[in-house]
């Protein structure tokens, strides 16, 4: 990715970044006030650009880490509440440019820490900061300031990173499909029309259009797996244990874990590296004594699927004619994978239709674990899941399952140890089906349905297997639905071969390159999204079509203003938009103007295909009339790319 400058200004609202507790803003305020960028200074493009890209024109003096902050909120500024309107940030951090400068300024004296040094990143807002507001999306919590910062976020500031941010999430983490009553509902960049997955989809949504370098989120059944699929992007549920989950709002400290989700694998593994590590306040984390941390980047192997084994769960791709689609892909990804180097082989797991039945623990845990959260945090305005509810503070989407939750009893049941129990006997069974097949991974869709429409139930996920064993699971970008939403592939292994999935990863990633950016968030021009592109057309002949058309990449709206010459119009039968080429004719795609009509203007959406056959000079217009078939008017448009 190439970095390029351009004109960008930036005004600052924050202070230098002490311990003192920060004023307390409107939340929408301060987003408008530190995302609106005006004329001015200069900035760097940094769509799609990596860490390492990233660092390298840090280094190099190109830009500095304040120009970074300022790159990514004129991103955020265009395609946030604009455009697309993906409404995946919460909040962003007013003291985000002090603190980079103030790492410009360690960078000039020869102090870099690592590959994080100055990268602006995103949190979910279920991740503890001192210094700004962690919500978990609640309204419940919307000035609730943590003590401290949770571990990760303590390790992300230690290696330099700055935190830019926090992201949208699923009200408490309770669901995959992100909507919340403090942020409302996320869209997806690749069609905002559907849900970008969860609880994590703010973070995705977020990190899939370029809001920053990488970002964080947490999975207790998914929610990093299933963003990470609807968002093209990589990213790992960890062994659990691997990495410390204290002070992540809980939905599960059984099932909890967190972690990055990024738009490469070198990315995450960057991630990785800063983030994993023992805790003495996350029990979990003992499973690491005396072992050697994995080391993420250093285990990169673009040769690794060569003599990996490989077991595809066939009773995970589903047989409902929903599944279908998602499931060709992943299996078109694999046999892709078998051409680097992989053995792919077809695996059964007898009972597997009711292996995971009965082992989730979050209706068990989630009211006890949040009310000791609330206890230690004694900003939070309320103490409890019951007061949520009393007082209205959850989204109403949330009302059934927050009741519901809140109706368990005790923190101890006869179902809750019988739930725990069943768990061991879903590792025992996902452990002999790897060691019997002597396999690297598992592997299976992540989530068996593309991303439902805004509104609309999600099904499909595959999410249980791993949270209930607590083995590790990467999803990565498998493809595309033909009508443009990612797909994602997921590999589970035995516990603490992460470094092995990511290497796998990797090594995919770099032989089939599947990542794409979306459509809706292209590079900004001069700071701004950029505007529509216009073209006039105007053909010749006894009938004649003449006009105006606008193309809005943001939005993926065409706008036309059309006028009919040389026949009248009880003659027209109207003007249509056609995939394809005047000498090869393709599909009707819209009608543009109805018959009787001589002029008309409207807009209309192109989908992912025609969105795509624009760029490619593969759409054009036509003109039916009553005449003769030799009348027919048709017209090209000229290509425009992102």
């Amino acid at each position: 990715m190439a970095l390029h400058v351009v004109p960008m200004s930036y005004r600052s609202q924050g202070h230098h970044p002490d311990r003192r507790p920060p004023a307390r803003l409107s939340i929408g305020l301060l987003a408008l006030t530190l995302a609106l960028p005006t004329p001015g200074a200069s900035q760097i493009e940094v769509h799609e650009a990596s860490i390492a890209e990233l660092q390298a024109a840090l280094a190099d003096g190109t830009v500095t880490s304040a120009g970074l902050i300022d790159a990514y909120l004129a991103r955020i500024a265009a395609y946030g509440q604009q455009g697309p309107a993906l409404n995946a940030m919460i909040m962003l951090n007013p003291r985000a440019r002090e603190e980079a400068e103030a790492l410009d300024r360690e960078r000039s004296r020869g102090n870099v820490r690592g590959p994080l040094h100055g990268i602006p990143i995103i949190l979910k807002d279920n991740y503890d900061t001192f210094d700004m507001p962690t919500t978990g999306a609640s309204v419940a919590l919307a000035t609730s300031i943590p003590p401290d910062d949770a571990f990760q976020v303590r390790k992300l500031r230690e290696a330099g990173a700055v935190i830019l941010g926090k992201s949208n999430l699923h009200e408490l983490a309770l669901g995959i499909t992100s909507i919340s009553g403090l942020g409302g509902q996320t869209r997806n960049p690749y069609d905002p029309t559907r849900n970008p997955g969860g609880s994590s989809g703010g973070t995705g949504a977020a990190i899939a259009a370029s809001f920053a370098a990488i970002g964080w989120g947490s999975d207790t059944c998914g929610s990093i797996r299933i963003p990470s699929a609807h968002n093209n992007l990589f990213g790992l549920r960890p062994t659990k244990g691997l990495s410390s989950i204290d002070g992540i709002i809980p939905l599960s400290h059984t099932q909890d874990v967190g972690g990055p989700l990024a738009r490469s694998v070198m990315d995450l593994a960057i991630g990785l590296d800063a983030t994993i590590g023992p805790d003495p306040n996350d029990a979990a984390t003992r499973i690491l004594e005396g072992l050697e941390l994995p080391r993420f980047v250093a285990s990169l192997d673009a040769n690794a699927l060569d003599g990996a084994r490989l077991g595809i769960l066939t009773s995970s791709f589903g047989d409902a004619p929903e599944d279908g689609e998602t499931g060709g892909i992943v299996r078109a990804a694999l046999a892709r994978m078998g051409e680097f180097g992989a053995t792919v082989i077809d695996v059964t797991i007898n009972g597997f239709d009711s292996l995971a039945a009965g082992s989730s623990v979050i209706g068990f845990e989630f009211k006890f674990d949040l009310l000791d959260y609330l206890t230690a945090t004694p900003d939070a305005g309320v103490r409890s899941l019951g007061d949520v509810l009393d007082q209205g503070l959850n989204h109403a989407a949330l009302e059934t399952s927050f009741r519901r939750q809140n109706r368990v009893e005790s923190r101890d049941s006869d179902e809750y140890r019988a739930a725990l129990a069943k768990r061991a006997v879903v590792q025992e069974a996902l452990r002999q089906a790897l060691e019997d097949e002597d396999l690297d991974a598992l592997v299976y869709p992540t989530i068996r349905r593309k991303a439902a429409r805004i509104g609309d139930r999600q099904r499909g996920s595959n999410c249980q297997l791993s949270a209930s064993s607590g083995f590790p699971a990467l999803s990565l970008p498998a493809g595309f639905t033909n009508d443009g939403i990612p797909v994602g592939l997921e590999m589970m292994g035995l516990p603490l071969t992460d470094a092995r999935l990511v290497a796998l990863a990797y090594a995919y990633e770099q032989a089939a390159t599947p990542r794409r950016a979306p459509d809706f968030t292209p590079a900004l021009v001069g700071a701004r999204a950029p505007v529509p592109v216009e073209q006039l057309i105007a053909s010749e002949g006894t009938i004649r079509l003449a006009g105006r058309l606008a193309f809005d990449w943001s939005t993926g709206t065409l706008a036309y203003d059309l006028e009919v010459a040389g026949v009248t119009a009880p003659d027209v039968v109207g003007v249509f938009l056609h995939r394809g080429a005047t000498d090869d004719p393709g599909p009707v795609v819209h009608r543009l103007m109805g018959p009787l009509r001589t002029a008309q203007s409207g807009e209309v959406s192109l989908g992912a295909v025609d969105r795509t056959a624009f760029a490619a000079s593969g759409l054009y217009l036509e003109v039916l009339t009553r005449g003769d078939r030799a009348d027919v008017v048709r017209l090209p448009l000229r290509g425009e790319a992102r």
